[in-house]
């Protein structure tokens, strides 16, 4: 990557937006939604950003004040002229802001992603300026994706962190906020807040979720070796795991498609650690056996096929899929 992703915190500091433009009015549309202090620096101001220094913002009259800049981590370099949108990003940086530059990224130290706003939920897309239309792309898919309400769902849980932490013992933390955000979520964002908030209650007086969780073990073919050939169920049970079981040759790209947190374990042969995705899958967590000889594999695997433990094979693309990608 050639830039490092993160979440600058604005809560109540300053951030400079210099223009008095269209496009110092779309920065502010942009740094308004958060909790920041917005600085106008501009001698003269479009409509819209006036009626922001009417509701509390900063107005800089000047083209360029080093004072205007003290205190803030971020700025916006908007005034139309190239030549003055060089001179003062220049002026920015010396004094440690964190700048970008409209329309110039040469000059950026920052840029600004497309974004999906879920407060306090917030995705950032990026692509290093080299795709603006893939990213607005994927945020139009990912908005699909995300309820409206997830936002006030997620803040509610994060109000509910305290009690969780007086209510559920540490070993079931984990298992109550996977079960909050699966089944409570569905009835929340569905409309039947209620019925959240019951379920909720219920679970905080139990100690923890509804203990209905059943193990599952599952055996994923990585013969292929590229992570952009796993299907989407196998993406799926990495992302779940509690325990990842993979041989040495399975490649990094494929270990970065699992949970960060999910127990890791390497061994050259699966059927050595059936012991252990044994316990681990009879204690009701979620174990990903990842194998890059998959016949040889299954037949160890049969013998963890018992009632009450869930095992399943989760095979390749088909071979018509992968000749296509």
């Amino acid at each position: 990557m050639k830039a490092f992703p993160l979440f600058l915190n604005v809560v109540d500091r300053p951030v400079v937006i210099v223009g008095g433009g269209e496009q110092a009015a779309q920065k502010a549309r942009l740094a308004g939604k958060t909790d920041a202090r917005l600085v106008l620096m501009a001698p003269a101001l479009v409509p819209e950003l006036a009626a922001r220094v009417a509701g509390g913002a900063r107005h800089v009259p000047a083209v360029v004040d080093n004072g205007g800049f003290r205190g803030a981590p971020l700025a916006f370099v908007c005034t139309g002229c190239a030549g003055a949108d060089a001179a003062i990003a220049a002026v920015a940086q010396d004094l440690g802001v964190l700048v970008n530059v409209v329309d110039r990224p040469d000059l950026c130290d920052v840029t600004t992603p497309a974004i999906v706003d879920r407060d306090p939920v917030v995705v950032a897309i990026g692509t290093e300026g080299t795709a603006p239309v893939l990213a607005r792309q994927i945020k139009t898919a990912l908005e699909t994706l995300l309820e409206p309400s997830l936002g006030a769902f997620a803040a509610q849980m994060g109000r509910l962190r305290p009690a969780v932490e007086r209510a559920v013992p540490r070993a079931r933390r984990r298992a109550f906020w996977e079960w909050a955000f699966d089944t409570p979520r569905r009835l929340f964002t569905g409309g039947d807040t209620a019925a959240a908030d019951r379920a909720i209650a219920g679970a905080l007086q139990a100690g923890g979720p509804p203990s209905n969780r059943a193990g599952l073990v599952s055996l994923v073919d990585v013969a292929h070796g590229e992570a952009d050939l796993m299907t989407l169920r196998a993406v799926a049970r990495l992302q779940s795991a509690d325990l990842i079981v993979h041989q040495p040759a399975v490649p990094a790209a494929i270990l970065e498609l699992a949970r960060r947190d999910a127990e890791r374990f390497a061994t050259p042969s699966l059927r050595d650690a059936l012991p252990l995705v044994r316990e681990t899958a009879e204690a009701g967590d979620r174990v990903v056996l990842l194998s890059t000889h998959l016949p040889t594999e299954t037949m160890a695997f049969g013998a963890l096929q018992k009632p009450g433990l869930a095992v399943e094979v989760v095979g390749p693309l088909p071979a018509t899929a992968r000749g296509a990608a």
